[in-house]
C-alpha cells in the first residue's frame, strides 16, 4: 500500500503540531506564546472537530463505505491499545518502480521538465505501523497509519540515533503511545481505492490529530 514519495534532501522534516513552549514566571513573550498557542489549538479544535461530524463507531464508517457514502472521516477512539511495528521489504519492487517511471516518462501536463531532472526514488520505510484501538462499541481494531508524519519521524529518529533501528523505534513509540495518551486523539480516516467497495474493513488512518484536550488549554 506504501508508494515512492519524495523527500527534498537532506532536510528534516518538524513532525506533528506539537510546540515546545519556554516559559518562565512572570515573563511577559512567554504568556504570549502561551496565549497564542491557546487560541491556535482552540481554533483547530472548532474548525476540525466542531464543524466536522466526528465518528466514534467503526461499524458505521464500514457501512458508510460500503454503501459508496463515506471515504473520507473523523474518528474518535475510546481507547488506544497499542502501536503495532511490522518489519516491511526494504527494496521498492522493481518492476513497480519501473511502471512508475514510464508513466512518469509519458506525463505531458507541464511543459517544464526540469523537474525531472531531480526525480528520484528515496529509500522505502522498513517498517509499518499501526494503532490498535477501541471504539465506542467496545470493538477491539486494528488501522494502518498511512500518515507521512510517522514515516518521516522515523527517518529522523533514526538519524538522530545513528542508525540504531530500535533505537529509532522506542522513539517513535513513545511519540504515539506516550505523548499522545495525553492527547484528546483523534485519527483522520481514509479509504483506498483498491479496496473501498471489497475490503472488509476499507479504512486507513491518514492523519492523526493530537489535539490538547479543552481543560489542558484552559491551563494556559
Amino acid at each position: 500500500m506504501e508508494k515512492p514519495y519524495a523527500r527534498r534532501g537532506s532536510e528534516r522534516t518538524v513532525v506533528g503540531s506539537e510546540f515546545i513552549l519556554s516559559r518562565s514566571a512572570g515573563s511577559m513573550s512567554s504568556n504570549n506564546t502561551a496565549s497564542s498557542t491557546e487560541d491556535e489549538w482552540s481554533d483547530r479544535r472548532r474548525i476540525v472537530l466542531k464543524t466536522a461530524r466526528v465518528y466514534t463507531s467503526l461499524s458505521e464508517l464500514i457501512e458508510g463505505a460500503k454503501q459508496n457514502k463515506l471515504s473520507l472521516a473523523v474518528f474518535k477512539p475510546t481507547r488506544i491499545l497499542d502501536l503495532t511495528v511490522e518489519e516491511e521489504d526494504r527494496e521498492w519492487d522493481p518492476k513497480k518502480v519501473e511502471v512508475m517511471r514510464a508513466e512518469n516518462s509519458q506525463l505531458d501536463l507541464f511543459d517544464d521538465k526540469s523537474w525531472a531532472t531531480t526525480f528520484r526514488v528515496i529509500p522505502k520505510l522498513p517498517y509499518s505501523f499501526s494503532y490498535r484501538f477501541e471504539d465506542a462499541e467496545d470493538k477491539a481494531s486494528e488501522l494502518q497509519i498511512l500518515d507521512w508524519e510517522i514515516g518521516a519521524l522515523y527517518w529522523n529518529c533514526l538519524a538522530d540515533a545513528h542508525g540504531d533501528e530500535e533505537k529509532a523505534l522506542a522513539k517513535v513509540r513513545e511519540k504515539y503511545m506516550d505523548d499522545f495518551f495525553e492527547k484528546d486523539l483523534h485519527f483522520f480516516l481514509g479509504t483506498t481505492q483498491r479496496f473501498h467497495l471489497i475490503a472488509p474493513n476499507p479504512w486507513v488512518i491518514v492523519g492523526v490529530f493530537p489535539i490538547p484536550h479543552e481543560r489542558q488549554l484552559r491551563m494556559f
